[in-house]
C-alpha cells in the first residue's frame, strides 16, 4: 500500500479545490488569532475557524486518496456524495467565518432569529454530510478495492469517523443546556464552556469534554491508513491477510477508544484526570488488543511452519 503524491492531480476535483481553499483558510485565521485580540467563549475568536479549516484539509486530503481507490467507471455515486460533502462544508464554513466576522458565536447560539438561522443550517448541513459520508462507506464495502490492507484500512477509517461523527450528538442534547441565555448546548461536561482547556484544542482540563471522541473518532479517517503505510512499509515480512488483519483488531481498539473517550467525558471527567474506572476500561482495552494481536501474528507463524512443512 504507497501513495503516490504525483497523482493528486487527478483525484477528485471538487475535493481537492476545497482543500486547497481551506488551506488559504487555515492560513488566514492562524494570522487573525495574532492580530485580531477579539476573545470568544474564552478562546481567540478565529481560533474556531482555524481548527475547523485543519480539520477538512485532512479530511479533503484523505477522503480524495479513497476515492482514487475505487474502479472510476463504477464509483460515480461515491464521487456524487463526495461533491455533495464539498457543498455542505462550505456552507458550513461560511457560516462560521460569516459568525466570526459578526463576532458571533458559530455554535449553540440561538440569541437572535438570524442565530438561530444559522446554528439550525449548520446543522440541516452537517446531517446531509453525515448520509453522504454513510452512502460512501456504503460503496467502498461494495466496491472490491485489490490491496486488502488499503481494503481494510479505507473501511474502518470510513465507519470510525462515522463514529465520531456521532459522538457530537451530546453536545447539543437537553442534558447539555447550561441554563444560559442565548446558548443551546456545550462541549463541556460539569462545567461551564471557554474555562481551562489544554492548547490549541481547548479541551476542559476542569471537566468532561465531547469534543474528545468526537476529535478521536472523526481523525479514524487519517490514523488507520497511516498504519496500513507503516506496516506495508516496514512489516515486510508480514503477509497481506495478516497485515489487514492487524488493521482491523486497530480499527477494532480505536472504536472502542472513541466510545471510551466519549464516556468518560459524559462523566464529566477531565481527559488527563481519569478515576479508577476509566484507568481499569483503558487497562482492558490495553490488554485485548495485544492479546488480538499477539494472536493474529501467532496464527500467521502456524501457516508459515504449515507451508514449511
Amino acid at each position: 500500500m504507497t501513495i503516490d503524491l504525483r497523482r493528486t492531480t487527478h483525484w477528485h476535483r471538487p475535493l481537492m479545490t476545497f482543500v486547497y481553499l481551506m488551506a488559504v483558510l487555515a492560513v488566514v485565521s492562524a494570522v487573525g488569532i495574532f492580530v485580531d485580540s477579539r476573545v470568544l467563549i474564552g478562546a481567540p475568536i478565529w481560533l474556531k475557524p482555524f481548527k475547523f479549516a485543519v480539520s477538512f484539509v485532512l479530511y479533503g486530503l484523505t477522503l480524495a486518496w479513497m476515492l482514487s481507490l475505487l474502479p472510476p467507471r463504477r464509483s460515480r455515486v461515491a464521487q456524487r456524495m463526495a461533491t455533495l460533502i464539498v457543498a455542505m462544508a462550505a456552507i458550513e464554513m461560511a457560516v462560521i467565518v460569516g459568525q466570526v466576522l459578526r463576532g458571533q458565536a458559530s455554535h449553540f447560539n440561538i440569541s437572535t432569529p438570524l442565530n438561530v438561522a444559522l446554528f439550525v443550517t449548520m446543522a440541516a448541513m452537517i446531517t446531509v454530510l453525515f448520509v453522504a459520508h454513510l452512502v460512501i462507506g456504503i460503496v467502498v464495502l461494495i466496491q472490491r478495492i485489490p490491496d486488502r490492507v488499503a481494503r481494510s484500512a479505507v473501511r474502518w477509517g470510513l465507519g470510525l469517523s462515522l463514529l465520531g461523527m456521532l459522538a457530537a450528538i451530546p453536545m447539543t442534547l437537553p442534558s447539555q443546556d447550561p441554563g444560559i441565555e442565548g446558548i443551546g448546548g456545550a462541549h463541556s461536561v460539569g462545567v461551564p464552556d471557554g474555562g481551562a482547556g489544554l492548547p490549541v484544542v481547548g479541551w476542559s482540563t476542569t471537566g468532561g469534554d465531547l469534543r474528545i471522541g468526537h476529535f478521536v473518532g472523526l481523525h479514524a479517517l487519517q490514523a488507520l491508513p497511516i498504519l496500513a503505510i507503516l506496516l506495508t512499509r516496514f512489516a515486510t515480512r508480514l503477509d497481506e491477510r495478516t497485515r489487514a488483519r492487524l488493521v482491523a483488531v486497530a480499527g477494532t481498539a480505536y472504536g472502542v477508544l472513541t466510545v471510551l473517550l466519549t464516556w468518560q467525558a459524559l462523566r464529566g471527567q477531565p481527559l488527563l484526570r481519569p478515576d479508577a474506572v476509566t484507568l481499569a476500561a483503558v487497562a482492558a482495552l490495553v490488554v485485548t488488543t495485544a492479546a488480538a494481536t499477539a494472536l493474529v501474528l501467532a496464527r500467521r507463524r502456524r501457516s508459515d511452519l504449515a507451508l514449511a512443512a
